[in-house]
């Protein structure tokens, strides 16, 4: 069911704790977390508590999480340093969706020079 855990669903589990993740922002509403196989310098799942399965479901049963979740992509950009950025939102297995339970994807590369980044990042 729409917006209800799924007990066999990662980010579910990423969102009740039982699994770990490097947590960069949390709200009510939503969780961003850093990537574990990152495609850029700042490679961060934005994510909504409540799950659906992509972000077309997301958007036609609560189109203010989905809101929430662009805000939130912002937000982590932000507060990473990065100037530029993309946010990718992958639906269904052919767009190259391999967790399904909605989430953004914000890659940056144009990183503050102020901000330190770390080797382990840029891989």
């Amino acid at each position: 069911m729409a917006g209800e855990p799924q007990a066999d669903c990662l980010f579910c589990k990423i969102v009740a704790g039982e699994v770990p993740a490097t947590v960069v922002r949390e709200t009510e509403r939503t969780v961003a977390f850093r990537a574990i196989n990152p495609q850029a310098p700042t490679h961060v799942l934005v994510i909504p508590k409540a799950h659906h399965a992509d972000a077309a479901a997301l958007a036609a049963a609560d189109p203010s999480l989905a809101a929430d979740l662009l805000q939130e992509a912002g937000e982590v950009a932000r507060e990473d340093g990065v100037g530029s950025y993309r946010i990718v939102l992958n639906t269904g297995s052919g767009a190259g969706q391999t967790v399904f339970h909605a989430h953004a994807h914000v890659l940056g590369v144009d990183v503050d020079p102020g901000r330190q980044v770390d080797a382990v990042e840029l891989l």
